[in-house]
């Protein structure tokens, strides 16, 4: 018998919070105004971990100029 791990696609806006160390306020404020992607499935929004990558991307390119 062999045994199927299934990765995990989506990401909740509570784990993206704690993965960022962000609070949820501010998380849910990132995402309804669209700085981080989100679908929306039934009544919850869900996240894909690329989509965390390419916010964190955009932020941390806006910080290059602060190296001096």
């Amino acid at each position: 018998m062999t045994t199927t791990v299934i990765e995990r696609k989506w990401h909740t806006t509570a784990e993206v919070a704690e993965m960022l160390s962000f609070g949820l306020s501010k998380t849910k404020m990132l995402v309804l105004t669209g700085e981080i992607r989100s679908v929306k499935v039934g009544r919850n929004r869900r996240i894909l971990p690329a989509w965390v990558d390419e916010y964190v991307q955009r932020v941390t390119g806006d910080a290059d100029g602060w190296a001096a």
